[in-house]
């Protein structure tokens, strides 16, 4: 086995493949060098530390320090929706969605944008039904883990574009598919329609609000 995987490496490197964030070659140092120069900015709310926490630590950066190579932004939310709907109008499963944009800015009197990208995590923990302190626990759980989801996904969009310069491409809303409202008042521009989350459901299939509602 230890053979194998020592082939194994060696038809890797062979074929020009090299880790991200490896010591070895010509980049991977570098951009663990300079994650870790990237200061994180407060983010507002419970959730929002939580995710900054998350992103110092795997970033390793710290917050202590006055920051001197680049500043991280980010907007984050959690949107919640219920599934499995029982007959007494109870919920069966809680799902949430954490969405963020992060926005990389040099340090300096006029910081200049360097690169920017959206990442998204679905997440959910069963209902437990009038068992509120657990309930409670359930969903701070759900909440710290989709925080080190998240902040693992923008550390490795952030990894990439140090080592290849090239931004993150951005969520499409126009390749969503859209679905019509039935139970809506039609307009002056016809019926209104509402675009699919990233879970690929539209708001009115699972009762969470919908940031994508569009009229026709």
């Amino acid at each position: 086995m230890r053979r194998l995987i020592l082939l194994a490496s060696l038809a890797l490197s062979g074929c020009g493949f090299q880790p991200l964030y490896g010591s070895n070659g010509d980049g991977g140092a570098r951009v663990t060098h300079e994650m870790q120069r990237i200061y994180v900015s407060n983010i507002p709310e419970r959730q929002g530390q939580e995710l900054r926490l998350a992103l110092q630590e795997q970033l390793g950066s710290g917050s202590t320090k006055a920051p001197d190579g680049y500043t991280l932004n980010v907007s984050y939310g959690v949107n919640a929706s219920v599934i499995d709907i029982h007959s007494d109008n109870t919920a069966g499963r809680y799902r949430e969605l954490g969405t963020a944009h992060w926005r990389l800015y040099t340090v300096e009197p006029s910081p200049r944008f360097l690169a920017g990208g959206d990442v998204n995590e679905l997440d959910g923990f069963n209902a437990t039904f009038e068992q509120y302190l657990a309930q409670t626990l359930n969903d701070e759980t759900v909440r710290a883990r989709i925080a080190q989801t998240l902040a693992g996904s923008i550390r490795q969009q952030i990894a990439i574009w140090f080592k290849t310069q090239i931004k993150p491409s951005r969520n499409n809303a126009a390749d969503l598919p859209s679905y019509f409202d039935p139970n809506a008042m039609p307009t002056q521009n016809g019926q209104p329609y509402e675009k699919a989350g990233p879970d690929g459901f539209p708001a009115a299939a699972t009762g969470r609000t919908d940031l994508n509602s569009t009229d026709n």
